[in-house]
């Protein structure tokens, strides 16, 4: 019999359909699918490619090798939804609420190569990735201005991509969304009523139990939510409580770095290089130091579609079992790094 589930730490409930339910094997994709080691290397119209530096920003941020060749680039958005230019103030006129979009929206290329992806890079190009975006986010959280901070991938075109080289996006807010307010609020009555922090207790509980995870280390607990709201989902939960991911130390860099390209390389190789999106959560800067609220990744493929229930109701309908999909995942062969 379907099950209707809450995550405890959104307060979403969501109806896992086992009676729909498909098996995991049923949402690889068909075996023609191009995958992304299968592009070229070198596209000569892309602006993110080697030679290309002129289609795009002035590096923000800059990581290079013995020969000089930059590894990484962190560049402004060449067509931004913010800009740093403008006033913070707030226009309020009863319905009419606006302010100038002011804020950051940079682009980081994580590889010089056009055939790749975070499963498919060396662990130590994706702590690179996380070196600067820890980097930067210490250097925008600085900013008076500077609310929200929010690090994401899109890959894939169900995923949302409009350039096909691997990159992250940084968006950095001069406001904190109702989404994030919503999740700050869940969490703070949860730490009221029970004297913990509700992810700590998760990624405790998930460790436990062991069935819905897909891949831990000493620092990271990588998970299929008990409450999952579509097939192969996954958090990752960093052990060490804290709300910023800025805070994170060297060892946790490397653990994450480890665990990140671990799961998605599982997804690349277990579902043939599904379009996905990688979100980065934390709390507002202003929230450092709170006792309730705890950074995360969250990981969500695009392999099912919202239809008129999920858009009529918020809530989802999941056609696989969280731990199904988690069992899958963790019994995926990696082979040679």
């Amino acid at each position: 019999m379907s099950e209707i589930r809450q995550n405890v730490a959104t307060q979403d409930w969501v109806i896992i359909a086992t009676e729909r339910a498909h098996r995991p094997e049923d949402f690889i994709p068909p075996a023609d699918r191009c995958l992304t080691a299968d592009r070229p290397e070198f596209v000569a119209a892309c602006p993110f490619c080697p030679g290309n530096e002129r289609m795009s920003c002035d590096p923000v941020a800059l990581r290079t090798d013995a020969a000089g060749d930059w590894t990484l680039r962190l560049v402004a958005n060449k067509y931004p939804a913010l800009r740093p230019q403008g006033s913070t103030a707030r226009h309020l006129d009863r319905l009419d609420r606006r302010m100038d979009a002011v804020g950051h929206h940079e682009v980081l290329i994580e590889a010089r190569a056009h055939n790749t992806t975070t499963a498919l890079l060396p662990v130590e190009q994706v702590r690179a990735v996380l070196e600067v975006f820890r980097e930067r986010g210490r250097q925008l959280a600085a900013e008076p201005d500077v609310l929200q901070v929010i690090f994401f991938k899109n890959h894939g075109v169900a995923g949302g991509i409009s350039l096909e080289h691997p990159h992250w996006q940084l968006i950095a807010l001069p406001i904190v969304p109702n989404h994030i307010r919503t999740r700050l609020e869940t969490a703070m009555r949860w730490y009221d009523e029970h004297g913990q922090c509700v992810y700590c207790e998760m990624w405790r509980s998930e460790s436990q139990q062991g069935q819905r995870v897909v891949e831990e280390n000493e620092h990271f607990v990588a998970f299929v939510p008990f409450a999952a709201f579509s097939p192969f989902h996954i958090w990752i939960l960093p052990k060490a409580h804290s709300p910023l991911f800025f805070t994170l130390s060297d060892a946790a860099l490397q653990g994450l770095a480890e665990l990140l390209r671990g799961t998605l390389r599982r997804l690349y190789l277990g579902l043939s290089d599904p379009d996905y999106n990688v979100i980065l959560r934390m709390a507002p800067m202003a929230y450092e130091r709170v006792h309730w609220f705890h950074w995360y990744v969250t990981i969500v493929p695009k392999v099912s579609r919202l239809a008129g229930f999920e858009l009529g109701s918020g809530m989802y309908i999941n056609t696989a079992r969280p731990e199904d999909s988690a069992r899958f995942l963790r019994e995926i062969d990696l082979g040679e790094p």
